[in-house]
C-alpha cells in the first residue's frame, strides 16, 4: 500500500510541477520518499525533486539531491545535468564541468550538452586568467611602492589597491602567499608615513576573521614595533595601528565570531600568550615618555574594550585580575598626572577620563570582596605613598589620582576620601598661592561634593575659600571651576527644599553668574557674547547650571531668560561631537521640566517620620505642576524640540545611553499637553523619538515609547511619521503593551496603536507581525473601562487585515464571544467600537455569521439592544450586523425574521429619514428587502 501511495504522490508531484506549482511539488515528492524503498523510484523521486530546487533556486538542496539520485544510478543523465547546473549556479565551475562532460560522453550529439561544456570552459579559463592576474597586481603593487623613483599619483593608487585587497579574503590570502607580509615590513622600514600607513591598514585587512594570519603577522611585526608606530604623534597613524591590533587580538581571541575549523585550527594551538604580551606592552606605554597624548588614549581605549569581561556570566576574568596586580598602578598615575607640571606626561583632553573609565571597568569586573578588597589596597597605597610634606608635586598626585577615582568607581572613590589626611589635602590647596594647586583642589572638591555628607564638610570647612579663589583668581579655568564647586556644593540637597546648603538667593545668584559666562563665542551662535571662553570653560559652566536646575527657583528664572535658553541650545547643536556637553544640557533640560524620577509620598510615612523626628523631604512651591507647564510651553517657545532632534543625531559613541534616558525624558514631559504636539511634531520632535525609543537604557526606551504613544495617538501618522519611517513607530508602541508598564502607558499606546491601524493595511500587518494582537486582545477583558475601551476601538480597526479574520475563523477559541458580549455592554463607547468590529467581521465572513449565533445564547438579545439602540452610530452598526446575517444564509435570515428582530427593522425602516438618521433608516430598509427576496415577507401596496 505504502508503495502505491508513493507512486500516487509521485504523479500529483508531477501535475503540480507541470502547473509551476514548485513548491507543492517538493512536498510531493518528500511524502513520496519517505513510503518507498524501491531505488528506480527513489532515483526518479531525487532527480524530480531537485529540478523543483533548481526552479526555486535552492541550489544546495538541489545538488544534494541530484547526487542522491546519482549514487543509485551512476548513468542518470537528468541527474548528472541537474547538478550539473546546481553547481555552476554555487560557483563550483570545476566539478559543474565534470558533470556535464560526462553527459557529452553518454550523448555526444546532444547539443545542449555541448554548449554548456563551451560556456563552462570559458568560465573557468576566465577565472584562472583573473587569479592569475591577481598574483601579477600583487606583485606590480609592492614594485611600485617600493620604487623611490615612482610618480606620487602611482604610489597613491598602489598603496589604495593594496589596502583594498587586504580587505577581502581572497586578496588578503594572494599577498600573504606571495610574500606580502616581507613586503609590508619593508614598506613600514621606508619611513615615509603614506607608506606606512599603506602598510598598516592592509596588515589590518589580512589579520582580521583569520587567526592564524594574525598570529604570524604579530610574529612578522613584533608587538614592541606595533606599540611603538602608535605612540607617535600622527592621530592617523595612531588609530590605524589601533585597528591593527584590535583586529590581532579580535582574531585571537575569537571575537571576530568567525568558526576557525580545520588546518587553521591546527596551526594555533593557544593563543593566551600572546595576548598577554599584547596587554603587557598596552599597560607599558601608559606610562612611558616618549608615547604621545594620542598613542596613550589609543592604548587605554585597546584596554577598555578587551580586558573587562563583555558579559558578567562568563565566569573568567583572569585577564582584569592580570590587569590589576600588573598595571593598576600605571593606570594610576595616568589619572594623577596634572598637566601644568613639568613632570606631567603628554596627554589629550581626554587622556585622564579614559584612565578614570578604564578603572571603574575593572573594578566592575571583579567578582568578589577578596577581590575588591585587593583593588583598594593598591589604590590606597599608591596614594599614601604620594604624599610628602616636601614635594607639594606628590601631593598634587595623589589629590588629582583620588580626584580621577571619583570619576570612575565611585564608592572606592567615597572610601579613598575617608582616607586620613585627603580632605583636609584637598582644603589646604585651595588656600596655595599657586594657581596649578588651587585648580587640582577644586576640581576635587567638585568631584567629592556628589555625596552629600561629603558635602556638608565641605561646606563647613571650604566655601570661604572657594568663594575667596572666585573673587580674587585671574585665571579663567581655576574661576569657572570654583564657580561649578560653589554650584555642586549649593545643589548637594537635590530638590529636597528643607536642605538648601546656601543662604537665600546664593544658588540664583551663581546661577546668573553661570548664564553671564556661558554666552560662548561660535560662529553658529547669533548671539554677540558678553564673556569669550572655550569650550573647556562652556562644558563646566553647563555642568554648573545642571547641578544649580535642581533648584526651582533657579530653573524658574533661566526659562525666562529666552537668550540664555536659545544660547545653550545653540552650543548644544554645535556641540554635538562633546559628551560631556550633551548629558549637561540634558540634564539641565531634565531639571527644569521635573522629568526625573519622584519617589511617591506615602501620607502615613510623612506622620511617623515628623512624630520620629526625622527629616521629612519638603517639595519647593515653583515645582507644582502649574510652574512646571509654564517652564515647558517658555522651552517650546525658546525651540527646544529642534535643539534635542539636532541632539538625537550625534554618533552612539557621544550620545550615551545615559544621554539618551535624559532626552527621552525631557520629550515625555514636553508631550504631555496635547494641544502642544502639533508643535512637537512641526519641529521634527516625532522622528527624533524613533531612535530614542528603540536605543538606549530600557527605562529611556519605555520613556520614549511612551512620548511617541501620546504623538501618535492625537497626530496624523502621515505627517508625524512620514514615509517608511511610520512602521519603525509600531514596535516601541507595542512594547507598552505589559503588565509592567503602568495603566497610562498601556491607554496611550492603545491610542496610538488604534490612530495607526485606522490608516493601511500594511500597518495593521506590521502591528500583526509585531504580535500585539494577544495583548490587545488582554486589555479587553480588562476591568478598566477606559483599557477596555481603546483596546476595543483598535480591535475594531485590526478586524480589516486578512490575518485577524483568519483567528476569529479558527475553532477553539473565545474571541468572536468576547466581541458578541462586548457588544452588550453598557459603556456606550465600549458598545460601539465592538458593534464596529463585529460588523466588520460579519461582512467579510458567512462562517462568522453562523458562529456568531453558537458563540452565546445572548447574541440576538445583543443584536436587538443593538438595533435600538439611543446612539445613531451604535444602531447603525447594529443594522449593518443584522444585514450580514440575514445575507448569509437562508435559515438564519428565517430565524431572525420570525423573531422581534422583524418588527425593529419595520419600525426603524418606517421612519422619515432626516439626515441625521439617513443612514440608519437606509440600512433598516435593506435588511427588509433581503427578507422580501428570500420569500419571508411581502410589500404592503
Amino acid at each position: 500500500m505504502a508503495e502505491v501511495e508513493a507512486v500516487q504522490l509521485k504523479e500529483e508531484g508531477n501535475r503540480h510541477f507541470q502547473l509551476q506549482d514548485y513548491k507543492a511539488a517538493t512536498k510531493s515528492y518528500s511524502q513520496a520518499l519517505k513510503l518507498t524503498k524501491d531505488k528506480a523510484l527513489l532515483a526518479t523521486l531525487y532527480r524530480n525533486r531537485a529540478a523543483c530546487g533548481l526552479k526555486t533556486e535552492s541550489y544546495v538542496q538541489a545538488a544534494s539531491d541530484a547526487s542522491r539520485a546519482i549514487d543509485i544510478n551512476s548513468s542518470d543523465i537528468k541527474a548528472l545535468y541537474r547538478r550539473c547546473q546546481a553547481l555552476e549556479h554555487l560557483g563550483k565551475l570545476d566539478q559543474a564541468f565534470k558533470d556535464v562532460q560526462r553527459c557529452a560522453t553518454l550523448e555526444p550529439r546532444n547539443q545542449n550538452f555541448q554548449e554548456t561544456l563551451r560556456r563552462l570552459n570559458t568560465s573557468i579559463q576566465e577565472k584562472l586568467r583573473v587569479q592569475f592576474s591577481t598574483d601579477l597586481r600583487v606583485q606590480k603593487m609592492f614594485e611600485i611602492l617600493l620604487d623611490e623613483n615612482s610618480e606620487a599619483d602611482k604610489r597613491e593608487k598602489a598603496a589604495n589597491n593594496l589596502i583594498v585587497l587586504g580587505r577581502e579574503e581572497a586578496g588578503a590570502e594572494k599577498i600573504f602567499q606571495n610574500n606580502g607580509v616581507a613586503l609590508l615590513l619593508q614598506l613600514l622600514d621606508t619611513k615615509k608615513p603614506e607608506l606606512v600607513l599603506a602598510a598598516v591598514r592592509t596588515l589590518s585587512g589580512m589579520c582580521s576573521s583569520h587567526r592564524a594570519r594574525a598570529t604570524v603577522i604579530l610574529h612578522a611585526v613584533r608587538i614592541d614595533r606595533i606599540c611603538s608606530l602608535m605612540a607617535v604623534e600622527n592621530e592617523e597613524m595612531s588609530l590605524a595601528v589601533c585597528n591593527l591590533l584590535q583586529a590581532i587580538i579580535d582574531s585571537l581571541s575569537g571575537e571576530d565570531k568567525r568558526e576557525h575549523r580545520g588546518k587553521e585550527e591546527a596551526l594555533v594551538l593557544d593563543t593566551k600568550k600572546d595576548l598577554k604580551q599584547i596587554t603587557s606592552h598596552l599597560l607599558d606605554m601608559l606610562v612611558s615618555k616618549k608615547v604621545s597624548g594620542q598613542g596613550r588614549d589609543q592604548a587605554l581605549n585597546l584596554l577598555n574594550k578587551n580586558v573587562p569581561r563583555k558579559d558578567l556570566a562568563i565566569h573568567d576574568n583572569s585577564r582584569t585580575i592580570y590587569v590589576v596586580d600588573n598595571g593598576l598602578r600605571k593606570i594610576l598615575k595616568v589619572v594623577g598626572q596634572v598637566p601644568d607640571l613639568p613632570s606631567c606626561l603628554p596627554l589629550t583632553d581626554n587622556t585622564r577620563m579614559l584612565a578614570s573609565i578604564l578603572i571603574n571597568k575593572l573594578y566592575d569586573d571583579l567578582r568578589c570582596d577578596p577581590e575588591r578588597d585587593h583593588f583598594r589596597k593598591i589604590c590606597e597605597e599608591y596614594i599614601t605613598g604620594k604624599f610628602d610634606p616636601q614635594d607639594m608635586d606628590k601631593n598634587l598626585n595623589a589629590i588629582q589620582t583620588v580626584s580621577g577615582i571619583l570619576q570612575g568607581p565611585f564608592d572606592l572613590g567615597n572610601q579613598l576620601l575617608g582616607l586620613k589626611g585627603v580632605m583636609e589635602m584637598m582644603v589646604a590647596l585651595c588656600g596655595s598661592e599657586r594657581e596649578t594647586d588651587q585648580l587640582v583642589a577644586v576640581e576635587a572638591l567638585i568631584h567629592a561634593s556628589t555625596k552629600l555628607s561629603r558635602a556638608t564638610f565641605i561646606i563647613t570647612n571650604g566655601v570661604s575659600l572657594l568663594k575667596q579663589i572666585y573673587k580674587t583668581t585671574k585665571n579663567e579655568k581655576i574661576k569657572i571651576r570654583t564657580l561649578v564647586g560653589l554650584c555642586k556644593l549649593g545643589s548637594a540637597g537635590g530638590t529636597d527644599y528643607g536642605l538648601r546648603q546656601f543662604a537665600e538667593g546664593s544658588t540664583e545668584k551663581l546661577a546668573k553668574q553661570c548664564r553671564t559666562l556661558s554666552s560662548v563665542h561660535h560662529p553658529e551662535i547669533p548671539r554677540a557674547p558678553s564673556h569669550v571662553c572655550s569650550l573647556l570653560t562652556s562644558r563646566w559652566l553647563l555642568e554648573g547650571l545642571a547641578y544649580l536646575t535642581l533648584d526651582a527657583d533657579v530653573k524658574d528664572d533661566f526659562v525666562q531668560d529666552i537668550p540664555a535658553l536659545q544660547a545653550m541650545f545653540e552650543l548644544a547643536k554645535a556641540s554635538t561631537s562633546d559628551k560631556t556637553i550633551l548629558y549637561s544640557v540634558a540634564t539641565t533640560l531634565v531639571n527644569c521640566t521635573n522629568s526625573y524620577d519622584v519617589k511617591e509620598v506615602i501620607p502615613e510615612l510623612v506622620q511617623l517620620a515628623k512624630f520620629s523626628k526625622q527629616h521629612v523631604p519638603e517639595e519647593h512651591p515653583k515645582d507644582k505642576k502649574d510652574f512646571i507647564d509654564m517652564r515647558v510651553k517658555r522651552l517650546l517657545k525658546a525651540g527646544v524640540i529642534s535643539a534635542l532632534a539636532c541632539m538625537v543625531k550625534a554618533d552612539s559613541a557621544i550620545l550615551t545611553d545615559q544621554t539618551k534616558e535624559l532626552l527621552a525624558r525631557v520629550f515625555l514631559a514636553l508631550c504631555d499637553n496635547p494641544k502642544d504636539r502639533g508643535t512637537i511634531v512641526a519641529q521634527g520632535g516625532g522622528k527624533a523619538l524613533i531612535p530614542l525609543a528603540l536605543e538606549g537604557t530600557d527605562v529611556g526606551k519605555v520613556k520614549a515609547a511612551h512620548a511617541l504613544a501620546k504623538i501618535a495617538a492625537v497626530s496624523n501618522p502621515d505627517i508625524a511619521f512620514p514615509g517608511e519611517r511610520v512602521y519603525e513607530v509600531v514596535r516601541p508602541l507595542v512594547s507598552l503593551l505589559d503588565t509592567q508598564r503602568d495603566g497610562l502607558q498601556n491607554y496611550e499606546a492603545l491610542l496610538g496603536l488604534t490612530n495607526l491601524s485606522g490608516r493601511s493595511d500594511k500597518l495593521r500587518q506590521k502591528i500583526f507581525k509585531e504580535r500585539a494582537l494577544p495583548d490587545i486582545e488582554n486589555y479587553m477583558f480588562e476591568n478598566h473601562d477606559q483599557l477596555r475601551q481603546a483596546a476595543t476601538e483598535c480591535m475594531c480597526n485590526m478586524v480589516l487585515h486578512k490575518e485577524v479574520q483568519e483567528r476569529f475563523l479558527a475553532d477553539g477559541n473565545d474571541r468572536l464571544k468576547l466581541v458578541v458580549l462586548l457588544c452588550g455592554e453598557d459603556d456606550d463607547k465600549v458598545q460601539n467600537a465592538a458593534a464596529g468590529a463585529l460588523a466588520m467581521l460579519t461582512a467579510a465572513h458567512k462562517k462568522l455569521c453562523l458562529k456568531m449565533t453558537q458563540v452565546t445564547t445572548q447574541w440576538l438579545e445583543i443584536l436587538q439592544r443593538l438595533c435600538l439602540h439611543d446612539q445613531l452610530s451604535v444602531q447603525h452598526r447594529g443594522l449593518v450586523i443584522a444585514y450580514n446575517l440575514l445575507a448569509a444564509d437562508a435559515e438564519l435570515a428565517k430565524k431572525l425574521v420570525e423573531s422581534e428582530l422583524l418588527e425593529i427593522l419595520t419600525v426603524v425602516g418606517k421612519q422619515e429619514p432626516d439626515e441625521k438618521k439617513a443612514e440608519v433608516v437606509q440600512t433598516a430598509r435593506e435588511c427588509l428587502i433581503k427578507c422580501m427576496d428570500y420569500g419571508f415577507i411581502k410589500p404592503v401596496s
